[in-house]
């Protein structure tokens, strides 16, 4: 089910194809991998809000709502991750795996493939930069250098997902869920937005 050469054939893919083409036009495929796209594409939308939070031009107006929609693209991109360990988790218990008692892996497969997808992201615009005909001086090949590094940092991250399967599977080692919790788009648990309904208040 789970394959860190599909995965990541899939980001870079998705990552060229929503570069090149209308985003409403992607073809995106069916079951596991399409909760992968799914979640890339989430990872896709957030680097790109993220660059226009850093527009010196944006009004405090346009960072107010580009702020917010951050928060809720950052907080779709994390239940993604988390619907991903969720799929796998259910895969896996008809077979009685991950087997207790087996030595717990501190990153779960989703958190993984969430690391995996920014990964593809950042290969993708950097080697754009070497190619950047009116870079200045030395621009190209700095980051050249960058996109080597980047490129085996995911070789070695892919390496250890399918490791990190192999040996579940093997019922060698588990992972488990690991639920973010994020507060801050929570009215009953962000301070300022309960203070501001007045949910918070005590009688």
């Amino acid at each position: 089910m789970l394959s860190a050469t599909a995965v990541v054939a899939l980001h870079d893919q998705l990552t060229e194809a929503a570069h090149q083409s209308d985003r409403a036009a992607l073809n995106l495929p069916e079951e596991w991998l399409g909760r992968v796209a799914r979640q890339h594409m989430a990872n896709f939308d957030l680097w790109h809000i993220e660059d226009e939070a850093r527009n010196p031009l944006a009004s405090d107006a346009d960072l107010a709502q580009v702020k917010r929609r951050i928060d809720r693209t950052n907080q779709l991109r994390n239940d993604l991750a988390e619907q991903l360990d969720v799929a796998l988790l259910g895969w896996l218990e008809p077979q009685s795996l991950p087997r207790a008692g087996t030595p717990l892996h501190s990153e779960s497969p989703g958190l993984i493939i969430d690391r995996l997808s920014i990964l593809a992201l950042k290969i993708y615009h950097t080697r754009e930069e070497t190619l950047r005909r009116d870079a200045p001086t030395g621009h190209q090949e700095r980051n050249q250098g960058r996109l080597a590094v980047l490129t085996e940092q995911r070789s070695d991250l892919a390496a250890c997902l399918d490791e990190l399967w192999s040996q579940t599977l093997a019922g060698n080692r588990r992972f488990k869920l690991y639920r973010q919790f994020k507060m801050y788009n929570d009215p009953t648990l962000n301070p300022v937005l309960y203070a501001q309904s007045g949910s918070g208040k005590r009688s």
